[in-house]
């Protein structure tokens, strides 16, 4: 097997036995094992287990799909098509959720566990597109599109809807007793028209 073609093999599995065990239930001879390798090659292609994690967290936020969904964010920003900022983030974080079963999992696992990953995630990933909707809301506010609100909480507000609705989706569906129908597309569409007439409207403040 070619290097690159081992290196990500070791990482799929990698990836793999750490959303079923989490880190501290995975050692390196055990992935060594899964993958079919000795346990000095996983050390040749990732020199330390914090390499693998980086490793891990460059596969996930490094996708084509990411990126593309980073460069349309970034375009419906400049417009100041809030409608399409907001849609277009949710949509995206329910289709990445649904299409990876692995990275809740992972995330989860590594915060529960107090594990570097939990923060390297937090800071270089999920941090960031706070601090950038944070930003965009605050530039609303001043604009006179938005009233005025705490701009952290709101972006905290609209992202709890979306990972709740993921939450629940994977691990708590199959226990609901109703079906859900509703599509991604319309569950985004339905959390931001929630989160803009909170946000646009005049009659009530959160204080009151």
């Amino acid at each position: 097997m070619a290097a690159e073609d081992r290196r990500q093999q070791i990482l799929d599995v990698a990836l793999q036995l750490f959303s079923q065990r989490g880190f501290r239930g995975t050692t390196t001879k055990e992935i060594a094992l899964a993958a079919g390798v000795n346990e000095a090659i996983i050390y040749r292609h990732f020199a330390t287990k914090s390499e693998l994690y980086s490793a891990i967290m460059d596969c996930k936020a490094k996708s084509p799909n990411v990126q593309q969904m980073q460069s349309l964010l970034n375009e419906a920003m400049e417009s100041g098509d809030d409608r399409r900022v907001f849609e277009l983030l949710a949509f995206n974080v329910l289709e990445f959720h649904d299409q990876d079963d692995m990275a809740m999992r992972i995330l989860l696992y590594s915060a529960l566990e107090g594990h570097e990953l939990a923060e390297m995630i937090y800071r270089n990933h999920i941090a960031k597109t706070h601090r950038q909707l944070t930003d965009y809301v605050e530039k609303r506010i001043t604009e006179g599109a938005f009233r005025r609100v705490d701009a952290v909480m709101a972006v905290r507000c609209f992202m709890g809807m979306v990972i709740n609705h993921v939450m629940f989706k994977k691990f708590f569906q199959r226990y609901d007793t109703e079906p859900m129908t509703m599509t991604n597309r319309q569950a985004a569409e339905y959390f931001t028209n929630l989160f803009l007439v909170s946000m646009t409207t005049t009659a009530t403040s959160p204080q009151q």
